[in-house]
């Protein structure tokens, strides 16, 4: 299994490019971040190679939303800058958010339906970019209860859904198991017989967002499940450490496959 360390949030105790050879030496074959906009990417870039490490991912568009027609085309704009960079890194998947997480603001006035069909819209004419490109797009959906209330897209049903009717096996879904385990749980029915729609997992632990082994999920199960699909993607972790943070990536290594 391909683990991919969010140095968002491991590490995050010293600067952000020192955490590079962090996760090499914690024995991780990835690592992934948010923002790139603010990165240096040229030094990113040396840092992965010296270091022997693949960037899994990174966000994709820092640009409207596409859940808002009013601000497809700033999105679309987002993408296109970030196609380049992704290309820079060798990062196989982009990930994007229908909205900024907890944004309302420009959203009172849709309805439900309205949201859906622009990101089916939005996603429609993103996929021909990434298509061109050789990339993935990631689709992520988010929980409400605990950490994002206001999102639109919860749900993996929904997210799957809007990918069949978008129709490009360059749009997926980044099915993060910690969010669908609070919003739906039902993980290996939802993740097994739809592991074709998924480009990227994220990883963590409920309740508390800490690493595998704290909580509620029996990750040693998940990960079993996962690898016997042939899923060939980035498993991300995208947790906070109640500890050290190459401890707890030794915990998880010793659950993955």
């Amino acid at each position: 299994m391909k683990l991919s360390a969010c140095i968002e949030m491991l590490f995050n105790d010293v600067d952000f490019y020192d955490r590079i050879p962090l996760a090499a030496k914690s024995g991780v074959s990835a690592i992934e971040f948010w923002d790139w906009t603010e990165k240096d990417i040229p030094r990113i870039a040396d840092l992965t190679q010296e270091h022997g490490l693949a960037v899994a991912t990174c966000i994709g568009s820092h640009g409207g939303a596409p859940a808002n027609p009013a601000e497809r085309k700033s999105f679309l704009e987002g993408l296109e800058a970030s196609i380049p960079v992704a290309k820079q890194l060798g990062v196989p998947t982009l990930l994007i958010t229908v909205m900024s997480p907890g944004q309302k603001e420009g959203f009172a006035d849709l309805s439900d339906h309205q949201m859906h069909t622009s990101i089916v819209e939005g996603l429609g004419q993103a996929a021909p970019m990434v298509e061109e490109a050789g990339l993935f797009l990631a689709v992520e959906p988010l929980n409400v209860l605990v950490d994002h209330p206001g999102y639109y897209l919860t749900t993996s049903e929904e997210g799957f859904d809007i990918l069949g009717e978008v129709g490009s096996p360059n749009v997926k879904l980044l099915f993060d198991i910690y969010h669908q385990q609070i919003t739906e749980g039902n993980l290996l029915d939802n993740i097994i017989p739809n592991i074709g729609s998924i480009s990227h997992f994220h990883v963590a632990d409920v309740p508390g967002r800490h690493e595998p082994s704290t909580g509620e999920i029996n990750y040693s199960n998940v990960f079993a499940a996962i690898e016997k699909t042939g899923y060939g993607g980035y498993v991300g972790l995208e947790y906070g450490p109640t500890g050290d943070t190459a401890e707890s990536l030794k915990i998880v290594q010793a659950l993955a496959p």
